[in-house]
């Protein structure tokens, strides 16, 4: 990887680095989506365990992948000028919002949830702040906490496209429960009866109506937001 620029400044590459890993990883997860992007699914195929690869195929050639070691140190150098604003600014709720975010892109995801936590507390009626925390503990490891924070995010708004959708797969993946991740994905179908990727939601309830025995399996605890600096406060 190149040398970091004076000043904590990230290369081309550096940044380009960080944007296909995230894309990449997001490919290995499937299709969970930032609470903050516009209606958008992630339409890539799911490929339990295919990390790796699935980078891989994203990378530049010739590149080398940054470690864990390095994603963070390129989130802590973006976030460093959003720190020093929140030293006078200490209740900008969409400001510690977005270095969360910053955190979440790195893979850095207990990082991420401190910020978003206290965003939240500031702002505890935010559900795009919400559903990305919830994200992000599903991420961790936490199916139960996460479907815990978008059932909050749905009590507040009940119509909220991406928690329900979120829902929907964290039910489908992790905790084999078919009839409930239908049941998300047929509501937002039925609030958002215009849904951007209404055909790709319907071929998702048909696939779990087919396997109705189906068992929890592993899934790699990995980003699946795109890394798209426009969807961010």
């Amino acid at each position: 990887m190149e040398a970091k620029q004076p000043g904590g400044q990230w290369t081309s590459t550096q940044a380009y680095v960080l944007s296909v890993i995230c894309l990449g990883i997001g490919v290995a997860v499937g299709y969970l989506v930032r609470g903050s992007a516009p209606s958008e699914i992630a339409t890539m195929q799911a490929r339990t365990g295919a990390a790796e690869s699935a980078v891989s195929a994203f990378s530049p050639t010739g590149v080398p992948q940054p470690t864990a070691e390095e994603l963070r140190h390129m989130a802590d150098t973006q976030a460093q000028p959003l720190l020093q604003q929140l030293k006078s600014d200490a209740k900008n709720p969409a400001l510690l919002y977005q270095i969360g975010n910053l955190y979440y892109d790195a893979q850095q995801y207990p990082e991420a949830v401190k910020y978003y936590e206290q965003s939240l507390k500031i702002d505890p009626k935010a559900t795009d702040v919400r559903t990305d925390m919830a994200t992000a503990y599903h991420l961790m490891g936490q199916p139960d906490r996460a479907l815990q924070e978008y059932d909050a995010v749905l009590k507040i708004d009940s119509k909220h496209a991406n928690a329900l959708f979120n829902e929907g797969m964290v039910k489908w993946q992790v905790k084999a429960d078919l009839n409930g991740a239908i049941a998300s994905w047929k509501r937002l179908l039925e609030v958002h009866p215009d849904y951007p990727q209404r055909d790709r939601v319907e071929q998702l309830i048909a696939q779990a109506a087919q396997h109705p025995t189906m068992q929890p399996h592993s899934v790699p605890v990995s980003s699946a937001k795109y890394p798209n600096p426009e969807t961010r406060p």
